[in-house]
């Protein structure tokens, strides 16, 4: 990965398209919002494969990812607490903390940073 500076950020060329990162959120994405966003889509990509291969049935997944900072440091990122609201599954309550178990196992993003920050899960079927 390569970042070229520009006046008030950073950008990174991917295949799908221009990053721009910025502590600064008037010009482009903060820090700490791709660092939540990778430990939740992270988490809600594992989530999807263990419940299709555990053959239980869903329409979707929503991820609710709320963060705890540390404001006397500075401003790190301590706690990221992720609540899937899965539709459309009639799997019991044992079946998806089963499944959660395994995804925060096989979740390479929260596996990464599961020493430095607490990742906690919950859930509800709708």
């Amino acid at each position: 990965m390569e970042f070229k500076m520009k006046e008030n950020s950073f950008v990174g060329e991917f295949e799908f398209g221009q990053l721009e990162v910025s502590g600064n959120a008037e010009y482009g994405f903060r820090p700490y919002q791709l660092l939540v966003s990778s430990v939740a889509v992270c988490s809600g990509g594992v989530l999807r494969k263990v419940l299709q291969k555990q053959r239980i049935e869903f329409e979707d997944i929503r991820i609710q990812a709320d963060v705890k900072r540390n404001e006397a440091g500075v401003n790190e990122v301590t706690d990221i607490h992720l609540h899937f609201i899965i539709t459309g599954t009639n799997a019991t309550d044992e079946k998806i903390e089963k499944a959660l178990k395994v995804t925060r196992k096989n979740c390479t993003i929260v596996q990464t940073v599961k020493d430095s920050i607490k990742v906690t899960e919950s859930f509800e079927k709708k």
